[in-house]
């Protein structure tokens, strides 16, 4: 841009120059000036022709070396952030290479679960065998709380005095006081209720035949664990599946007010363990209340001797002041006698110097 400003600049010189030439030059030498000129115009135009070459060469070169440092900063950026492309891209195929390892795992995992419960399904089927699911479910429960085989709260398999044996007997504090809990497992109509393959009107049918079925195990319960003056007036029904509890507590209120008026309290694995826990602390409580009337009165036992102790104190001090006053009182006749004594000796002492005298 400045070399082009330039040649402007002397083009407007050169023109400048021929005007003021053709004023002072007349028509005779006319000739002779222009041909001067042009030959000294053609050398201007020479050497700025080779100085412009010169300063573009020049220009060039220097563009060409910023274009080329340029390039290779551009290019050693692009290396770079491709490295660090790379590296991410490296990174997360392999946390990708891992998680579909552990997606692997896992579907493995889910296909062995798939399997056990297809069998604890067709073992579940069979009444004794969800009749023992339930036992054992309900023994896991208690030890979990209680700690295992704590006879003085609970047992299990418990016989009444009317012979009936229930899955286990609660030694709760009054006024609970000795509570049933048997375990019931009402699966086959349940089953049956939810399944989505039958139709509305026979799953209709089923509901009712479950209603049945745990309105039975209640009138059982109440029958057979509610003993007046051996247990508590209320006992529990233990379902050891939430989905059934679940769905009696969501759907079927009118079974939870037949159990209410009957005084069974139907409980799943989780709202089991909640009342045993509080009927725990409410032991504990009851047994830190026993422990305390016992410090108490031990402490009252305490305040009586030490009343004793302080009297008897009193008179054995009254008595060391006696046998101290004594002391005194013998020590003043001790040190009169031995004054005297003393005065004696002195006595005989002078009669003997007298006589050698």
């Amino acid at each position: 841009m400045i070399n082009y400003i330039i040649v402007g600049l002397l083009i407007v010189n050169l023109i400048l120059i021929i005007i003021s030439l053709c004023k002072n030059i007349n028509e005779s030498n006319i000739t002779e000036r222009l041909g001067k000129l042009e030959v000294d115009i053609i050398k201007e135009l020479s050497s700025f022709k080779s100085d412009l070459t010169k300063s573009m060469t020049d220009d060039f070169h220097k563009l060409n070396e910023q274009v080329e440092k340029r390039l290779i900063a551009i290019n050693e950026k692009v290396n770079e952030r491709l490295d660090d492309n790379f590296e991410k891209t490296n990174k997360t195929f392999m946390s990708v290479i891992e998680r579909l390892s552990k997606i692997d795992e896992a579907q493995k995992k889910i296909e062995n679960l798939s399997t056990d419960i297809v069998s604890l399904q067709s073992i579940l089927t069979d009444k004794k065998s969800r009749g023992i699911f339930g036992e054992v479910n309900l023994k896991h429960i208690l030890a979990s709380v209680f700690g295992e085989k704590n006879d003085s709260i609970y047992q299990l398999q418990y016989t009444f005095s009317n012979k009936f044996i229930v899955d286990c007997v609660l030694f709760a504090p009054e006024p609970l006081g000795t509570i049933a809990i048997d375990s019931k497992f009402p699966l086959e109509h349940y089953q049956l209720m939810v399944d989505k393959k039958i139709s509305a009107l026979e799953r209709e049918k089923y509901e009712k035949l479950f209603k049945i079925d745990v309105k039975k195990h209640i009138d059982a319960i109440c029958t057979k664990y509610i003993i007046p003056g051996e247990t508590s007036d209320q006992a529990i029904m233990f379902l050891p599946a939430e989905a059934i509890f679940a769905e009696i507590n969501a759907y079927h209120p009118d079974i939870i007010e037949y159990a209410y008026k009957k005084r069974v309290w139907i409980t799943s694995p989780t709202t089991l363990i909640s009342t045993l826990t509080v009927i725990q602390m409410i032991i504990k409580n009851i047994e830190k209340d026993k422990y305390s009337s016992i410090i108490h009165q031990e402490l009252n036992k305490l305040g009586l001797e030490f009343a004793r102790y302080k009297e008897r104190w009193d008179k054995l001090s009254r008595s060391i002041q006696a046998v101290n006053k004594d002391v005194e009182n013998v020590s003043i006749t001790t040190e009169k006698i031995s004054k005297k004594f003393a005065s004696i000796n002195q006595v005989e002492v002078d009669v003997i110097e007298t006589k050698n005298e």
